[in-house]
């Protein structure tokens, strides 16, 4: 053994140990520390793990809410997707409003990468972009916070064109994407612009019907969610809730009596270089406006490019003084309560009234004149004279009967009910103005239905211009709503006999149609300019119905501020009356009532009738008979329609050119009829110069 040595180094002892002793040792520290290492190790290692896992723990369930949200912010944006307007038909079916799918340009502005560049590209895609327009690109692209939180949806440009669309696309920017919108579409642009009205960017309607009617058309809006790829371009997701259509109108409105009106109504206005002009056509038996027309118009699929005062519907926000044409309502009254007769006398002279300084003059001087003739020369003084003896109150209350004051429609929005004085404020100067048609203001809307009452017997309809409404494919037919009556009617009677006189031999002789009795009233009245009335402005104004004891139709036509052919209604608004009188006489086929021809009675034999029509009268007056096996029948002064319809049944095509009633036809009536070959007729807008019978 080795003896124990002193160790100076340490100032202790250190027994001498034997080399396999060593070993043994220097093996077993080594496995110490291993041990001890990888115990640390496998804590350490546990630790973390208990430290993911609990921190995945935390994110996954204590904040997994608030972590799903703040991710669908980045990625995912939630916004409403408008609901297909429902469609306006007219009366006969016919597509006057209805909307078509459209792209909108959306962007994230966190995902845009070069604001500028973003900016420049885009708007070089667009059709029409200018500076302000890329400097407003530019502004809504930048980054942009609210209420503490990054914007992430903002509109670039809406309801893009297809080639702008596409264009864009090709670009293929980070940040940009696409959404469909649903957008309003007026086929016939500036037709009946005032009645539909038009619809803003976010599918609501901001005039005419379409705001009238808005929540039961626009229908309910669904929720779209778009999100960001992994290249930062937006990208659709998934549609959330699909959106509803909304309801369909039916209006009253026939489109081919409309057009006449806008075409007749444009023309007078022009010619006479006035500023604007409405013209009415109604059913005086439903209330049902046919057409109604302002002019001038505007294009309401861009609305934005026309003036406001433009967009005014005027037949029911525009109010003016009807002149004399208001002497229907002092007239009525008056036979009503028997004030006065028809044919009793009416001191008219010396053609002024005065009233202290003031002074009412006619336009031509007049003796004693019948209370009819009062009418239909229309005497202010004689006019004011029947008003004297009426009253204040009783003239009051007929106008309250016939509408006046308050509004009348249901179907428009904005409608004003113009301005009615209170009878007990009416001085003896005041009363005079009232009998005339001053010192009041009326629409033409409201003039159209009082006139009506006159025609149909006395009752008073609510004007109307919406026929039907459909809802998930029901049709709910909206009938006619009476009011009230104004006058009795043999009232009705003997005034509509007083407004005959009127066309025949009085201020309106130019609205004679030939063929046609037509009952109306002119009216003159001088505008209200700068608090005073002006003697160079004025509304010229014509109403009237036809046939008139048969009526069909009440017209109204107001022209402002005529300056070409004097300002008088009879020679300004008389001749717009008749032109659209006789082109929806002959529209409508509306037999003549003076000397009208006599039916012809056609016999058949049954064995011989290849097809059979119902009898009915054509615009001509005649009657049309069955077809008869093997000889072409008369189609002449038919509508096209009728036409084809008979053609069709007889086994024949029809060739057609132009435009309105048969006029001219090829086979001509009496030849032998081929089945399967084709009949070339000729159609025109005035009635057939010969009128033939169906052959036997």
């Amino acid at each position: 053994m080795e003896r124990q040595e002193r160790s100076s180094r340490f100032g202790r002892f250190r027994t001498p140990v034997s080399a396999p002793a060593r070993e043994h040792g220097h093996a077993a520290d080594w496995r110490t520390t291993v041990r001890s290492r990888l115990a640390i190790t496998a804590a350490v290692f546990a630790l973390w793990t208990a430290g993911i896992e609990a921190r995945l723990l935390y994110l996954q369930v204590f904040l997994h809410s608030d972590l799903v949200a703040r991710a669908e912010k980045q990625h995912m944006q939630t916004v409403e997707a408008p609901a297909k307007r429902g469609d306006i038909v007219d009366r006969g079916g016919r597509l006057l409003a209805y909307s078509v799918d459209a792209e909108s340009l959306w962007a994230d502005p966190t995902q845009v990468q070069d604001v500028a560049a973003t900016a420049r590209a885009i708007c070089a895609a667009l059709d029409g972009c200018d500076k302000a327009d890329r400097a407003r690109l530019v502004h809504s692209l930048q980054p942009q916070q609210r209420d503490g939180r990054s914007v992430r949806f903002v509109y670039l440009q809406r309801k893009m064109s297809p080639g702008e669309e596409q264009r864009i696309r090709e670009l293929e920017l980070p940040g940009i994407g696409f959404v469909k919108e649903s957008r309003r579409f007026y086929p016939n642009k500036e037709m009946l612009a005032h009645v539909l009205g038009y619809v803003g960017m976010d599918n609501g309607g901001l005039a005419g019907l379409e705001s009238t009617y808005d929540s039961q058309i626009r229908g309910l809006p669904g929720r779209v969610i778009v999100q960001a790829d992994a290249r930062r371009r937006a990208v659709f997701s998934r549609v959330e809730r699909e959106p509803t259509a909304g309801a369909s109108i039916e209006l009253t409105v026939d489109q081919h009596l409309q057009n006449i009106a806008e075409r007749e109504l444009r023309a007078g206005v022009l010619e006479n270089r006035a500023a604007g002009g409405t013209a009415i056509v109604m059913d005086p038996s439903t209330g049902e406006i046919l057409a109604l027309a302002n002019y001038p118009t505007f294009n309401p699929n861009v609305y934005a490019r026309s003036p406001t005062d433009v967009r005014r519907n005027r037949a029911t926000q525009e109010i003016y003084e009807p002149g004399s044409t208001f002497k229907i309502v002092t007239a009525s009254a008056a036979l009503e309560e028997h004030v006065v007769e028809a044919d009793d006398p009416v001191d008219c002279a010396p053609g002024v009234i005065r009233f202290g300084n003031r002074a009412i003059r006619d336009v031509h001087t007049y003796g004693v004149l019948p209370f009819s003739e009062v009418i239909a020369k229309s005497s202010n003084v004689g006019a004011i004279r029947v008003g004297q003896r009426l009253g204040a109150e009783r003239l009051g209350l007929y106008i309250n009967r016939f509408g006046f004051g308050k509004r009348i429609g249901r179907d428009f929005i904005g409608e004003t009910g113009g301005i009615v004085w209170n009878p007990a404020a009416l001085d003896a100067s005041a009363l005079a103005s009232v009998s005339i048609g001053y010192q009041i203001s009326v629409t033409p809307l409201q003039m159209a239905a009082a006139v009506s009452s006159v025609a149909n017997g006395g009752t008073l309809l609510q004007p109307r211009i919406v026929r039907a409404m459909v809802k998930h494919g029901r049709r709910e037919q909206i009938d006619p709503r009476p009011l009230r009556r104004t006058v009795s009617e043999r009232t009705a009677a003997e005034l509509t006999a007083m407004m005959e006189g009127v066309v025949e031999d009085g201020t309106a002789r130019m609205a004679q149609i030939d063929g046609y009795t037509i009952a109306g009233k002119t009216g003159t009245a001088q505008k209200v300019v700068a608090g005073a009335y002006s003697h160079s402005d004025y509304n010229a104004s014509f109403v009237g119905f036809f046939p008139s004891r048969k009526p069909a139709l009440t017209v109204v036509v107001v022209i402002d501020t005529p300056r070409a052919k004097g300002h008088y209604g009879g020679p300004v608004a008389g001749p717009i009356f008749k032109r659209i009188a006789e082109a929806s006489i002959r529209h409508l086929g509306i037999a003549p009532t003076i000397n009208p021809a006599p039916p012809l009675l056609v016999a058949r034999q049954a064995s011989d009738v290849l097809a059979t029509t119902p009898v009915r009268a054509t615009m001509s007056g005649t009657v049309r008979g069955p077809v008869r096996s093997g000889v072409m029948p008369d189609l002449r002064g038919l509508s096209a329609r009728e036409a084809v319809r008979i053609l069709t049944a007889a086994g024949m095509t029809a060739r057609m050119s132009g435009d309105g009633f048969v006029l001219e036809q090829s086979p001509a009536a009496g030849s032998p009829l081929v089945p399967g070959h084709t009949c070339a007729l000729k159609l025109g807008r005035r009635p057939p110069a010969t009128t033939g019978a169906a052959t036997q």
